[in-house]
């Protein structure tokens, strides 16, 4: 019936959804056959761009498709990302599509050429599992070669993670790179994460300049009726696996990288009894993270699950009736984080429950500690096989569990919780080495994660820069850092956070860590890192589960010594640096299905989710722009949230800020943020603080509102001004975006690998 066979029940039922909700047309296609492996051109027609119907059967809609993936482009965090038809990829209904990714790619490729005329450019492609992944890798591959491009590959194409795409693009001096993934989102979600010269992902105005080329495409078209897209031989000696081959994928490069900062000592990795647990989601991880630990000399002390790349992930977050208790396909996505609610109101954690780990993990001591990372392989959850005798120590501070049989739980830490821990022994490593006092030290982190960091932060004389969620955040304060360091190597460096505040970092600071709640973290190395061609960077540029599961191994082999659990340790932290924001909490509301297979029902509850997200959003944001134009004074804005939350208590509400991306409320004891999906029909609403219940109940109450405006709400905020703040929001993003920007231009050298 269809080319892919399911691997289990669940994913015959998603293809048969697929399949019966695709039109006869649309499963007729044949616009591109990458099975040809001699060079081939693809016209791109005036009819193409108009929807399909009997009086234009060639129609494909790209109007409406490029319409909505501009307006991503304009906002993205983490790649221009969308369903696909994972059944029949050249389906343009479909956000991502075949298609649209051959037109990004000419459209970035036509960018290059023109900023680099007559220059030899590289660049790198890579994928992680998912659905169509080995298709659109090659059609990148071809297109770029076409125009010219050199294009590194692994060998046969295979899997490698986004920041090993990341670190190569940097260390190698590339243009940038391409990979395909949408890192812990659903199954039938994909994107493009486009990496510029540094390894970062593109920023806004990077994204701009080839929608801006994909429309000068789309005028031609519409000018001379057509548009010929060229696609290189798949041998065509541009597209090259040579030199990933040579340098075994980057692994050995990266684990001299490793060994210049968290790796530096493993003695007591090695030594150790016991085993760590690696949950290799998606198998991504395991091609290039045995290599690493093999490398390291400790590949020994791991055992691993779900080794074999499967673009299902393993049914893992997958069922067969949606949180309502509907009979449906519904998949919670990745996250292990995650948590839902059952039809009967009970709390749980959908994906670490489909793990089966009360089965899989029968067998393993107490101590045992379990490392899951997501498919393309950056994020990273940890987790331990804990006495049940632990509860009540568990619940005091917060700590999630679920049983596994009645002597054992397995405690699930919050990355916000986890990357405290690992933060904590990496200072203490760098304290008993004595190179602690060798630098000023500073952390990157997104407004969304843990007070409880910047209470730790400030009891180690550790800076602290907030940015918006998205690690090219996190990365763009890094290239300030460092452009300051290059022109004054003995002056002070200076960054604004996105709260306004201008931080004073010192002389040759070095970032202790860079990470989000979500799970991403990076750390910095002593020394700074040095590409092939000298560009120097203080840590990389994207998030590594490989660089988090180093430390973890470390502070795991410490805790085996002391013999003491995570949880104590995390206990210990809190306590001794008098952290008084233990708690944080994270309500996640969708606003439809992702999952609904027929993609006209999916479009048009996206859309009408998006109304409500932005509704929400605005609510707040309008008040936050109000207070920081001077329209409205912090207790204008607590008497209108008093007025409209009357279970909620606003009376304490020091300040409401505009964070980048969501609105960050300021209390006494606790902070919330609402940050509205800027992609999808989603709002995120983050609570830290001293009081675990009362922080739940803001961000769920909170997060979860209608957004209706209220009557002293239209009071204080004008119907012109609150129709505009989204925009003037923006206006403050590039602002803080732009100020002391790293713009160098990148310089193409001579290579020599």
């Amino acid at each position: 019936m269809y080319k892919l066979k399911p691997s289990c029940e669940l994913e015959g039922e998603l293809f048969k959804n697929v399949f019966d909700k695709t039109p006869d047309y649309i499963k007729n296609l044949d616009l591109m056959n990458f099975d040809n492996e001699n060079g081939f051109t693809f016209t791109l027609k005036r009819e193409h761009l108009y929807p399909h119907s009997e009086s234009n059967p060639e129609g494909l809609n790209l109007l409406e498709w490029f319409a909505n993936y501009s307006k991503e482009a304009k906002v993205s965090t983490a790649g221009i990302r969308g369903p696909q038809n994972i059944l029949y990829p050249q389906d343009t209904r479909f956000p991502i599509n075949l298609v649209g990714i051959v037109l990004a790619t000419l459209a970035k490729a036509l960018v290059a050429r023109d900023k680099y005329n007559g220059k030899q450019i590289l660049k790198l492609a890579g994928s992680e599992v998912r659905y169509n992944s080995a298709l659109y890798l090659d059609a990148i591959a071809r297109i770029q070669a076409a125009q010219g491009i050199k294009t590194l590959t692994p060998k046969e194409r295979k899997t490698i993670p986004i920041w090993l795409a990341s670190f190569l693009a940097f260390k190698l001096d590339l243009l940038g790179g391409e990979y395909i993934t949408s890192s812990h989102g659903i199954s039938v979600k994909t994107a493009t994460k486009d990496l510029n010269s540094q390894g970062s992902q593109y920023l806004p105005e990077e994204s701009l300049e080839f929608v801006n080329k994909i429309q000068e495409i789309f005028d031609k078209v519409e000018k001379d009726g057509s548009y010929e897209i060229k696609i290189a031989p798949k041998n065509d000696s541009l597209i090259d696996e040579e030199i990933m081959t040579k340098l075994n994928d980057g692994v050995d490069l990266y684990v001299e990288y490793l060994k210049s900062g968290v790796a530096e000592n493993l003695d007591s990795v090695k030594k150790m009894k016991s085993k760590l647990f690696i949950e290799s989601v998606g198998g991504c991880a395991y091609r290039t993270l045995s290599r690493v630990l093999e490398k390291l000399g400790i590949q020994d002390k791991y055992v691993w699950n779900n080794i074999e790349e499967d673009p299902f992930f393993h049914s893992i977050g997958k069922y067969d009736t949606d949180p309502k208790g509907n009979k449906v396909f519904y998949d919670y996505s990745v996250d292990a984080t995650v948590i839902a609610k059952r039809p009967n109101g009970e709390s749980f954690f959908p994906v670490i429950e489909s793990l089966h780990y009360d089965r899989i993990l029968a067998d393993y001591p107490l101590g045992t500690i379990v490392l899951i990372t997501d498919p393309d392989h950056d994020r990273l959850t940890v987790c331990q096989i804990e006495s049940v005798g632990n509860q009540p120590a568990l619940d005091e501070y917060g700590i999630s569990y679920i049983p596994l049989d009645d002597k054992r739980v397995l405690t699930i830490y919050s990355a916000n919780q986890a990357f405290l821990m690992l933060m904590d022994f990496r200072v203490k490593q760098l304290k008993s080495s004595g190179r602690f006092k060798n630098h000023p030290r500073f952390m990157i982190k997104t407004t969304a994660s843990a007070l409880s960091w910047d209470e730790w932060a400030k009891a180690h004389k550790i800076k602290v820069v907030n940015v918006p969620v998205g690690f090219k955040e996190i990365a763009n304060i890094m290239k300030k850092v460092e452009l300051q360091i290059k022109n004054n190597p003995q002056g002070e460096v200076v960054v604004d956070d996105v709260f306004g505040n201008s931080i004073n970092l010192g002389v040759q600071p070095r970032l202790i860590f860079g990470g989000e709640e979500s799970g991403g973290m990076i750390m910095g190395s002593e020394d700074m890192i040095e590409s092939l061609a000298g560009r120097k960077a203080i840590a990389m540029r994207e998030k590594s589960a490989t660089e988090a599961i180093i430390v973890a191994s470390s502070l795991a082999a410490k805790l085996e010594e002391e013999n003491k659990t995570l949880s104590e340790y995390l206990m210990e932290i809190f306590d001794s640096n008098n952290i008084a924001a233990k708690y944080d909490v994270r309500e996640d509301i969708a606003y439809y299905n992702e999952s609904e297979p027929d993609i006209e029902k999916l479009k048009q509850a996206k859309v009408e989710g998006e109304k409500q997200r932005t509704k929400n959003d605005l609510f707040y944001l309008s008040l936050a722009i109000a207070v920081r134009e001077g329209l409205a004074d912090i207790s204008a804005v607590r008497k209108v949230l008093n007025s409209a939350f009357a279970e909620l208590n606003f009376d304490d509400l020091k300040s409401i800020k505009f964070v980048g991306d969501g609105t960050y409320l300021e209390f006494s004891n606790k902070y919330v943020e609402i940050r509205p999906s800027g992609t999808d029909a989603k709002t995120k609403a983050y609570a830290g603080g001293e009081n675990l219940e009362e922080i739940k109940k803001f961000s769920r109450v909170l997060g979860n509102y209608s957004g209706e405006r209220t009557e002293l709400h239209r009071e204080l905020i004008r119907e012109d001004f609150y129709n505009k703040s989204k925009d003037t929001a923006m206006e403050y993003y590039l602002q803080f975006v732009e100020k002391d920007a790293n713009n160098e231009e990148f310089v193409i050298p001579d290579y020599k690998f």
